[in-house]
């Protein structure tokens, strides 16, 4: 029975806030106090000063994507569809003519001519390999020519959508070979160790990766590397989702699309014209009967819902749902709803009412945000200013998870908590304390796990220790701009426990 006395640091803990040791045997905090009161212990460790925090969680991860990401071509800097095209030309020479281009993150509402390359000049610039490029959002893509054959009904333009979307995809991942899938998700989790997250929520289903990938992430859980939590967003997928070893039938199971893409499902139209009030998957019925299946199964239910109307649409299958179990086991199965960026406060009610857990991304609003970003381009000002309410969700009671959807945004998890402190709309502010939580214990209750996220004894020891360059502020580091508008430096994560063993040291 191993014991390691962590000494000499600052502990951001409620049990006790002036403790300067810590005490961890057999995977759990077995004491925490004064250093000069701290029992024997088989190691030390001094952590000279250092902050020592409960770890994070990201609560929605993709971790292939996110590891070719990492390796592959970065496009989210560039600024035209030229630039793009030569970003694809100089990359694509040192792939493998037989190969397919990996690319993320291009957006073009960040470019002055909003106009995208076709078919045809993907195919030119990649020297006829297949190419695969991600949008920012991750439901839509460019495709070259040569993959765009995985498309039944492509009106050959090069920019797939939804079902064309998921078709390529299945194609461009289907690609990767056993070993290079698995180098990709370990490089993915291990770049989330090494920014103190100790846990992810890896949302697969139909559509956005496959079975084996699933099955591939899940093997490394916690083999050195962070906890991972499996989703398998397939409608009536329950039964399915239990046998892959997944907590739920959640996660990506698509209510609709993205704003990004224009496929969120609205109650009002688009304001820049395009695609109407968007796409809508699921009816209240069949989000019903899956939420039931699911609760018979004794697994998680859940969807992805970004537009008004598709929220509400699952918020009256909770309803239907209700009538038929009752409110008290809706509420003890601990359903959630994925990014929920459109929602009013009647909306808010029945999430509280169900005990929904509201698993969302706070940098969305920061990239997107605002009276002048992607999101005023699709919805109009009013309608933009009014998304993302994160504030708002938490001051009514929303039980909150927060994430990256990585690589949809960076894994770097004190970035989501200044978005959430300092939004865009300043009537949705919260704490920094309360975006903490959201982002370390939030993401543990997501998952319904109990006595982790926190700093005290008998919880399990999963922690992060920091370096804080930018000054604390409320026993947190200092992360929000001053009135000079400068933001102090970022934590650097120097070590990252999961139940008691170091998945990453500086």
């Amino acid at each position: 029975m191993t014991s390691v006395l962590f000494t000499h640091g600052r502990f951001y803990s409620a049990a006790d806030p002036r403790a300067t040791a810590m005490l961890v045997r057999e995977g759990r905090i077995a004491w925490l106090g004064d250093a000069g009161d701290a029992p024997a212990a088989d190691r030390r460790i001094d952590l000279e000063n250092a902050l020592v925090t409960p770890a994070f969680v990201d609560a929605h991860l993709h971790a292939t994507d996110t590891g070719l990401a990492f390796d592959g071509l970065d496009l989210s800097g560039v600024r035209s569809r030229e630039e793009l095209l030569a970003r694809v030309s100089e990359f694509a020479a040192t792939r493998p003519a037989d190969g397919v281009v990996h690319g993320h993150g291009w957006d073009e509402s960040t470019w002055a001519d909003q106009r995208v390359p076709t078919a045809e000049q993907l195919e030119s610039a990649s020297g006829g390999r297949r190419t695969y490029l991600s949008q920012a959002s991750v439901h839509s893509a460019l495709v070259s020519t040569s993959l765009l054959g995985a498309v039944e009904d492509s009106d050959g333009s090069g920019w797939v959508r939804e079902q064309a979307h998921h078709a390529v995809r299945a194609v461009a991942l289907g690609s990767l070979t056993p070993a290079q899938r698995t180098a990709a998700q370990r490089t993915a989790l291990a770049r989330a160790a090494s920014m103190g997250i100790a846990a992810v929520h890896e949302c697969a289903g139909p559509g956005t990766s496959s079975e084996d990938d699933l099955r591939s992430v899940l093997a490394l859980s916690g083999q050195g590397l962070p906890k991972v939590f499996g989703y398998w967003g397939e409608l009536g997928g329950a039964e399915r989702a239990r046998d892959l070893g997944a907590v739920g039938a959640a996660g990506d199971l698509y209510a609709d699309g993205a704003l990004g893409s224009r496929t969120a499902s609205l109650r009002h139209p688009y304001h820049d014209g395009e695609n109407g009030l968007g796409e809508a998957f699921v009816t209240a019925e069949q989000a019903a009967e899956h939420l039931l299946d699911c609760m018979r199964l004794g697994v998680q239910g859940g969807f992805h819902a970004i537009g008004d109307a598709a929220i509400e649409t699952i918020l009256d299958g909770f309803v239907i749902a209700a009538k038929t179990a009752g409110v008290d086991e809706v509420r003890a199965a601990g359903h959630r709803i994925e990014h929920v960026e459109l929602i009013d406060k009647p909306m808010i009610a029945r999430m509280v009412e169900f005990g929904v857990t509201a698993s969302v991304q706070p940098v969305f609003d920061a990239l997107w945000g605002g009276p002048s970003r992607m999101y005023a381009q699709r919805l109009g000002v009013e309608r933009a200013l009014a998304s993302n309410p994160i504030g708002a969700m938490h001051a009514t009671g929303v039980t909150l998870a927060f994430g990256s959807d990585s690589p949809v945004t960076a894994l770097d998890p004190w970035s989501v908590v200044a978005a959430a402190a300092a939004p865009r709309n300043p009537v949705y502010r919260m704490t920094v304390r309360a975006a903490f939580a959201a982002s370390t214990r939030g993401g543990w209750r997501a998952a319904r796990v109990d006595g982790v996220g926190v700093l005290a004894p008998g919880a399990q020891a999963t922690f992060a220790v920091w370096e804080t360059p930018g000054g604390m502020q409320g026993g947190l580091p200092d992360l929000l701009a001053g009135i000079e508008g400068v933001v102090p430096a970022r934590p650097v994560c120097r070590r990252t426990v999961l139940a008691g063993e170091t998945i990453f040291e500086a």
